[in-house]
């Protein structure tokens, strides 16, 4: 939001009605809109706004009065005049530094024009498809306007939660806010009856009563025991369970009924199916003179950390480890858990129309589209749109997003046939895409032109391209040709040529013939082939008995003379 900024002359605080003052800050027909700064104190930030809202202010900014780091402004007490103003509040308010303040106040009192942009849109950190977001709250329902607005945002909010959770795109915790009791007085009877393990984990008295109705320890068991619940519920994994027992517990154990005890508690708890003894292991001895692993754990939790800050007031909405600044509201803060998603990983819940505006709608966002096949490029977000060429029945399509996008890859033909040529005459169809994997677009055989908008039907004839024998006569059809011969000749397609059917005839002679010479050459190989191997096998047995005879005396060989013996002799 794009405005420029006022401070007022008068009434500086904004705690009275500007109308008083005779001051207006109603924009001019084509002018900015208006944003005015007002000073801390004196009043409510909510009647400062509400005053200035009345005046015609489109968003107010408040500058500190001290050197602080910037707080959450709390909703105020509950009165007769503030009800009247606090849900109709419908502009903008932000704290600002006390220095920020100061440079504005400066730049306004020197006559300069002063534009500002209130920007919430990265308010939320957005690092990937699932939002962590956590809700410090309170069983008590007798605590006024506060604990009546949080029971039913709890209420609202239910089935939202449920389906984020169930869906996997969330992951909830609930918190329970918890004091301790200064040392010196933790044997006082106000410390005994407002907290529990001796001093160390304490509520307010929910009546502001120390002697009658519920006291502040029955606050904190109970607290205690919604943490079990989820810890629980959590084990099992169905963390959502805790929606439906904070529900059930509202309605079935409500303080003003006397029903707000162990014995109403357990039983929400037995209906909903949860494991009771677990439960009740998993809170310990609310007498014991030691620490509480559950309720020490939220204490620390309330301790800021990086840009969370510190928890101090009831309710507070965490999204994404930042405090949620707005109302607790099922619109707002479904709107505040929706901008923390990855842009395009949003579930469909945050792209209703009660959430978002649509930009797809209006001209496309701009993006490429093919009508005829009714596919986008353009995919709504939360934040906006994004042009990102889309995936369809498993075909990928390829481009800037913007202009082009072109179906890709195996199959990309099915989809409208590529973006490609195709036609269908009298039967017979024709198409330019070609199904190879490729972006190409090409006129099939028989048609000429760039494939994409015409593929225009070849003359054959006409030019010349076939039929083009004497004996020919040529009649074009659409994406091909018709030949026929003259007299009693037969026209062969592959080779443009018309040939006598006798010839034909006695082509089948020739062809016998030639099956004959062939046989003939086979036969003459075989008896070649034959004498080879018997030649061969002749030699072989001249050259073994050859070396044999060496060794042993064959029968074809004469007696050896035995000098051996004659020497002897």
């Amino acid at each position: 939001m794009a405005g420029s900024v006022v401070y007022p002359k008068d009434n500086q605080k904004g705690c009275k009605e500007f109308d008083e003052s005779g001051i207006s800050f109603k924009s001019k027909p084509g002018a900015l809109p208006t944003i005015v700064l007002l000073d801390r104190g004196s009043c409510f930030f909510a009647l400062k706004v509400w005053n200035a809202q009345k005046a015609g202010a489109s968003a107010v900014l408040v500058a500190d009065d001290i050197d602080e780091n910037l707080i959450t402004m709390d909703t105020p007490e509950e009165d007769g005049s503030s009800a009247k103003y606090i849900e109709n509040i419908t502009i903008p308010s932000a704290l600002i530094e006390k220095s920020f303040g100061i440079k504005l106040k400066d730049a306004i009192s020197g006559g300069d024009m002063v534009n500002v942009n209130l920007d919430w849109r990265e308010a939320v950190p957005h690092p990937d498809d699932r939002v962590e977001y956590e809700l410090w709250t309170n069983s008590n329902d007798e605590c006024g306007v506060k604990c009546d607005m949080l029971m039913e945002f709890v209420k609202d909010f239910k089935g939202a939660a449920q389906i984020l959770e169930k869906g996997g795109y969330t992951q909830f915790t609930p918190h329970y806010i918890t004091w301790y009791c200064p040392q010196a007085f933790t044997l006082s009877k106000q410390c005994k009856s407002q907290c529990i393990n001796h001093g160390r984990y304490c509520a307010p008295d929910p009546e502001q009563d120390f002697s009658t109705g519920y006291d502040g320890k029955d606050v904190v068991i109970e607290n205690l025991r919604q943490l079990c619940v989820f810890k629980v519920a959590n084990e099992t994994k169905k963390p959502w369970v805790w929606w439906d027992y904070v529900t059930d517990f509202q309605i079935r154990c409500p303080m003003k009924e006397k029903k707000y005890n162990k014995e109403c508690a357990d039983a929400v708890i037995k209906s909903l199916g949860l494991d009771l003894k677990r439960i009740e292991k998993c809170m310990g001895d609310p007498d014991a003179d030691s620490d509480n692993p559950v309720l020490k754990e939220e204490q620390d939790a309330q301790v800021g950390k990086g840009s969370r800050g510190d928890v101090t007031i009831l309710p507070t909405l965490v999204v994404n480890n930042r405090q949620y600044r707005g109302k607790l509201e099922k619109g707002a803060v479904m709107k505040a858990i929706c901008s923390g998603f990855e842009e395009t990983t949003e579930p469909a819940v945050c792209l209703s129309s009660d959430v978002e505006t649509n930009e797809c709608l209006d001209n496309n966002g701009g993006c490429w589209r093919d009508k005829a096949a009714n596919i986008t490029a353009c995919k709504d977000t939360f934040r906006g749109r994004v042009c990102e060429c889309p995936l369809v029945d498993g075909v990928q399509f390829k481009g800037d997003g913007y202009t082009t996008c072109e179906a890709s890859g195996p199959g990309r033909c099915k989809i409208n046939n590529g973006g490609c040529w195709h036609d269908a005459r009298n039967g017979h169809a024709f198409s330019a895409c070609l199904d190879d994997g490729h972006v190409k677009c090409q006129c099939p055989a028989g048609f000429k032109g760039d494939g994409v908008k015409n593929c225009d039907d070849i003359d054959e004839c006409g030019e010349k391209k076939a039929c083009q024998c004497p004996e020919c006569t040529c009649k074009n059809t659409w994406g091909s040709y018709d030949c026929s011969c003259s007299g009693d000749l037969l026209y062969i397609r592959d080779h443009d040529a018309c040939i006598s059917k006798t010839a034909s005839q006695g082509g089948k002679s020739a062809w016998a013939a030639f099956w004959v010479i062939l046989l003939g050459l086979v036969l003459a190989a075989a008896g070649a082939y034959l004498v080879y191997k018997y030649r061969i096998r002749s030699y072989m047995d001249s050259e073994i008995r050859a070396i044999m005879a060496q060794y042993m005396p064959l029968d074809s060989q004469g007696e050896v003379v035995n000098h051996v013996n004659d020497e002897r002799a």
